[in-house]
């Protein structure tokens, strides 16, 4: 078994939700790993007996669009929460959808994650660290209990798994992750419009977002941080998207020498914040927790109340902390 800690619980749980209605939650700004699980997890529990439908506080990306197929996806405020049990997906909190969905489903019934930050809030925690994916874990659970998993939803975790590993290039792409991959592929996964869909459709927004970021580089702490920063209106003034800034900050962090890429979004009194480290010794996770933030150990985000001219100096001194207890555990 690929879970076996797991195995028992996830049968009560599936044999309670039958015949019950139930919102499964994806959280804001939903990326592939969060769109696929949800994909996956309302088809599984359709087939089992239950009422599902999948809830989303922002809208599904364009580039994912291709994963949903027909499952019954709404908008947060199309469907009312009476009456209807919550299944959380790829959110390390209750808080991960926003402050109006944890209002509306203030005791989530099931929650299905990877994030080191997680610390379980729901009644049913299916949290595993260690995957590097929220699909990962799902495609698992579902093989252990040999549930059905149709070519829809086979394409949906395969590339929540695909996108969540870097295209099988970070640290946490493992043995068990080929097998799943490997599964999923004879179940109907297509690796191929996978890599069409997320990686030759890019909008011309999207490469005008980038020659901006990339002309606001900065180094700092010696060199070993790169920093990139949008500001306010950008995305007006470009016509860009805010989805056009997946993977901006892998550019920051790819650059040699560099063990902290950062990208920084002011927007109306806020900062959002997303950081990336080479290695998982940096814990992006506990220094976007200091700002509020959370999410892996090598990936993390953050949105901050305040200004840029506030922000920066706080980040700095975070990450040259971090940097220099790094340094004092490897002497």
């Amino acid at each position: 078994m690929h879970y076996p800690r797991f195995a028992a619980r996830f049968a009560v749980l599936v044999s309670e939700l039958r015949g019950k209605q139930v919102t499964v939650i994806g959280h804001q700004r939903p990326d592939a790993d969060c769109i696929g699980s949800q994909v996956a997890v309302c088809r599984v529990l359709r087939t089992n007996g239950v009422d599902a439908v999948c809830v989303n506080p922002d809208k599904v990306p364009r580039r994912i669009k291709f994963l949903v197929g027909d499952t019954p996806f709404f908008m947060r405020d199309e469907i009312a929460p009476q009456g209807r049990l919550a299944v959380f997906t790829d959110c390390a909190d209750h808080g991960r959808a926003g402050d109006k969905v944890r209002e509306m489903y203030p005791a989530p019934i099931a929650c299905f994650d990877h994030h080191i930050s997680n610390q379980g809030f729901a009644r049913f925690d299916f949290v595993d660290t260690a995957s590097s994916a929220t699909a990962e874990v799902l495609t698992g659970l579902f093989l252990d209990a040999d549930l059905e998993i149709d070519r829809v939803t086979a394409q949906a975790l395969y590339t929540g798994i695909m996108t969540d590993t870097g295209q099988f290039r970070f640290a946490s792409t493992s043995e068990r992750v080929f097998r799943l991959c490997a599964e999923l592929v004879a179940r109907g996964a297509d690796p191929a419009l996978a890599g069409a869909e997320l990686y030759e459709r890019e909008s011309f927004g999207k490469l005008k977002l980038l020659q901006h970021f990339l002309g606001s580089l900065k180094m700092e702490c010696g060199g070993r941080v790169c920093i990139g920063v949008l500001p306010q209106g950008i995305f007006d003034s470009i016509g860009a998207s805010v989805e056009d800034t997946e993977g901006l900050v892998d550019y920051a962090r790819s650059i040699e020498g560099v063990e902290i890429g950062v990208l920084i979004e002011e927007r109306t009194g806020t900062i959002k914040a997303s950081l990336r480290g080479m290695q998982s010794v940096y814990r992006m996770d506990t220094i976007a927790a200091q700002f509020g933030g959370g999410g892996h150990a090598n990936a993390a985000g953050l949105n901050w109340p305040g200004s840029l001219a506030e922000f920066y100096p706080r980040l700095i001194a975070a990450l040259t902390q971090r940097l220099n207890e790094v340094d004092a555990a490897l002497q």
